[in-house]
């Protein structure tokens, strides 16, 4: 199959992706206990047919998977000793009380891991099938440190660390 076939098909496929509800384009900054500290980036949010697709353009990250949340608060300050502990906890409208896949019945704001590569950025697209997008504005988006398990065993909310990462979807 030559080259042109294979982008047309490619092209075809993605256009049901086409985002129909506007977007929000969220500024990213490190945090810590002091507050926010740098700009990494944006993370781009679009409602699709499918879920609402969060695309992220943002780089000074370590390597590796990291948990990746909407929080219920739009805040991205200090609080509580802990760095962005303003934004509170995982979004949860439904009272699931729970941290769970995002294709499963837990915490509406349990968001799929985010991907960083060796170069510290993270460009992946993920899909949350669940949440929709006028939901969010009036929120925080969360990275935490380390992966996601998506259950609350061994560790609460998925393992995941500490907060690195946050912005206020506005």
């Amino acid at each position: 199959m030559n080259t042109s076939i294979r982008t047309l098909i490619a092209a075809s496929l993605l256009t049901p992706l086409a985002s129909y509800a506007g977007d929000y384009r969220v500024p990213m900054h490190k945090v810590n206990e002091d507050g926010l500290v740098n700009a990494i980036g944006t993370v781009k949010i679009e409602q699709t047919e499918y879920g609402t697709v969060f695309t992220p353009n943002l780089t000074g990250l370590m390597p590796g998977e990291h948990g990746f949340h909407v929080h219920q608060n739009p805040s991205c300050q200090p609080a509580d000793g802990k760095p962005a502990g303003a934004a509170g906890s995982h979004y949860d409208p439904k009272g699931a009380d729970k941290h769970a896949a995002p294709w499963e019945e837990g915490h509406l704001g349990d968001l799929p891991t985010l991907s960083v590569n060796e170069d510290g950025e993270a460009t992946t697209p993920v899909l949350a099938p669940k949440v929709k997008f006028e939901d969010l504005e009036g929120r925080a988006l969360m990275i935490h440190t380390g992966g996601d398990n998506y259950a609350d065993d061994p560790k609460p909310l998925g393992g995941g660390g500490a907060r690195v990462a946050c912005g206020v979807i506005k």
